[in-house]
């Protein structure tokens, strides 16, 4: 049991790390989205008028395949970066993030995309915006760190790896 710790203490040390408003910013904003998405979807409906417009249809069938992009990329994400199977500690290139640099970041924001499609609420999507902004700004702040300790290989990274729109053709 203590090999283990020593062990999974010593890969989480093997990290380069995150901004350090990174866990508590992601916490405020689920908690507030979460919040103003159930009070406009399901009590006050003060911003959900776009439902009159787009189809029931096509709002299910886009949230979910949101959703399922969203949980295959932070369970897979997450994984590679915490699973045990990772040996180096250098630059990931592996499954997800040989397509895009930020592939549990953009987990959240397409989670609430996929939420925000089903509901059409307008106050859900100012504070899915400002989400995005600030794991923009937290992801911006993490690749500095890692091309500080990484250097010219992330550096590689950045000009092969998209930060969150995938490209379709691999150059």
């Amino acid at each position: 049991m203590a090999h283990q710790r020593k062990k999974g203490r010593r890969h989480w040390d093997e990290l380069t790390g995150e901004h350090t408003l990174g866990a508590v910013g992601q916490a405020f904003f689920a908690c507030l989205f979460g919040v103003v998405w159930v009070a406009d979807t399901y009590f006050l409906r003060y911003t959900t008028f776009l439902n009159e417009y787009i189809p029931s249809i096509i709002r299910i069938v886009l949230g979910v395949a949101f959703l399922i992009l969203s949980g295959y990329l932070a369970g897979t994400g997450l994984a590679i970066v915490f699973g045990a199977g990772r040996r180096n500690t250098g630059v990931i290139r592996e499954g997800v993030f040989n397509y895009v640099r930020h592939p549990i970041y953009l987990s959240e924001i397409l989670l609430y995309l996929g939420l925000l499609m089903l509901s059409m609420s307008l106050a859900a999507t100012f504070v899915w915006f400002m989400a995005v902004c600030f794991l923009h700004y937290i992801s911006r702040h993490e690749e500095k760190l890692l091309l500080a300790r990484f250097g010219t290989d992330y550096e590689q990274y950045m000009r092969a790896v998209p930060m969150w729109i995938p490209q379709l053709k691999k150059k």
